[in-house]
């Protein structure tokens, strides 16, 4: 099948071709067609499907083709409204639209937390066809009537798990409220968990239904491995792997912002270069550091959860779990920058003798032990005397020191408040026995 069998208009064929594709993914052939059909639609799709083409370019072929109803107000419409959990997916989104919008006449914008409002209210007042925002700066400008949601005709909701899991659902319920209740409504979602179901019941309208992956599946594509490793020796045997096998762009993951900063300091004293990536950092912090990565002048970028979802970088070889998530869910998404629209990747976890109850849970969701391989002089049962083959440049590197810290133990939540994209307001996250996230209200900008 081509994409010029999914009904778009010359136009969107040429952009398309601009981009280099020439063939639709499973997710885009299923949904290209479903949502110019008008209807509402829940969506399954692991992250690299190509699933952000498969809404926004029957979003923009109906937008182009239809004219905007009637309205009262002197400035044009809003008609379009993607909600993204994270500042970096919003980017993303908004960089679609353009791209894939670049024969047509019509415009659209973003608004996210972590740069200037005035800007973003002054674009939205003069009016746009098509807005890309994250819930909170979203209500900020709704607030401030900078934003009039009153005629928007196509919703969509991207990556909902992540949404609840964040704990957005307040802003989400307070946004359809704001909505008016005749327009099509799009609902994309990695996972169809309990929570999700309930929140499509709510949110759409006999909606059709198309699911391209297994729930929870990883990507064919990845070779998967565990290395296991004694926690304060970690950062040896990441430093060896990557001077070992000269990876040239890997993305590491942790589990806090303080432990990302860490990691990256010690690996550039190590002779890699390395930034850190989350929450805490600014927004033009972010995007240059994620800009230097995605352009491969960085070398090794260390990330909290906040990169899991939203950064699609083209053919990235590497990803490593340097402390894995005690979320199994997450391991699925932050593997999945690799391997990507047919790539392979290989995603690595050095793993310790505290963290084995979550590589269980991992195995368990995804239906498949991960392969383990010892290395020679880092494994766990083995003294951290043992001599390493990590070098920096002038000499071997000095063990990392031990932490002085008890380990989590198993299944204790850990505290993520202010790794979600954004500054969060008054939130608190905890699992149900069920294994789904509630929330209060968590909001970002």
């Amino acid at each position: 099948m081509s994409f010029a069998n999914l009904g778009l208009s010359d136009a969107l064929l040429r952009a398309v071709a601009d981009q280099g594709y020439t063939e639709p993914t499973p997710i885009q052939a299923k949904a290209i067609p479903a949502v110019l059909s008008g209807g509402d639609l829940l969506a399954g799709a692991q992250t690299g499907t190509g699933k952000t083409a498969g809404f926004v370019l029957p979003m923009l072929q109906r937008l182009s083709t239809t004219p905007p109803g009637r309205h009262g107000g002197a400035r044009k419409p809003l008609r379009a409204l993607i909600l993204t959990p994270t500042r970096e997916l919003a980017v993303q989104v908004e960089a679609s639209v353009r791209a894939y919008g670049k024969h047509l006449s019509l415009s659209s914008t973003i608004a996210i937390g972590g740069v200037g409002l005035q800007p973003q209210a002054k674009q939205l007042r003069r009016g746009v066809d098509i807005l890309v925002a994250t819930p909170g700066r979203l209500l900020d400008h709704q607030e401030q009537r900078n934003v009039d949601l009153a005629h928007v005709e196509i919703f969509v909701l991207d990556e909902a798990d992540r949404m609840l899991d964040m704990g957005f659902i307040h802003d989400i319920r307070r946004l359809f409220r704001l909505l008016p209740q005749r327009r099509q409504n799009l609902l994309f979602s990695a996972t169809f968990s309990p929570d999700i179901r309930q929140l499509a019941e709510a949110m759409l309208d006999r909606p059709a239904t198309i699911e391209v992956a297994p729930r929870n599946a990883t990507v064919e594509m990845i070779d998967q491995l565990v290395h296991p490793v004694a926690r304060d020796r970690k950062r040896e045997l990441l430093s060896s792997l990557i001077d070992r096998h000269d990876w040239r762009q890997v993305l590491v993951f942790t589990r806090t912002k303080h432990g990302a900063d860490k990691l990256a300091r010690q690996l550039s004293d190590d002779g890699f270069g390395a930034l850190a990536l989350h929450g805490n950092k600014s927004q033009s912090v972010r995007s240059q550091t994620l800009g230097a990565f995605k352009s491969r002048r960085l070398r090794v970028l260390v990330a909290t959860d906040i990169a899991a979802r939203g950064i699609d970088i083209d053919e990235l070889p590497h990803v490593v779990n340097f402390d894995l998530p005690n979320v199994p869910e997450d391991y699925v998404h932050r593997i999945g920058r690799t391997g990507r629209a047919g790539s392979s990747g290989q995603a690595v976890s050095l793993v310790c003798a505290d963290e084995h109850g979550f590589l269980r849970d991992i195995e368990r969701l995804i239906k498949k032990a991960i392969p383990r391989q010892a290395i020679e002089g880092f494994a766990s049962d083995e003294p951290a005397r043992l001599p390493t083959t990590v070098h920096r440049r002038g000499g071997p590197a000095p063990a990392a020191k031990p932490r002085s810290h008890a380990a989590r133990p198993r299944g204790q939540p850990q505290d993520r408040r202010h790794d979600r994209g954004g500054d969060v307001r008054h939130s608190t996250q905890r699992r149900t026995s069920g294994g789904a996230a509630t929330a209060s209200a968590g909001r970002v900008r």
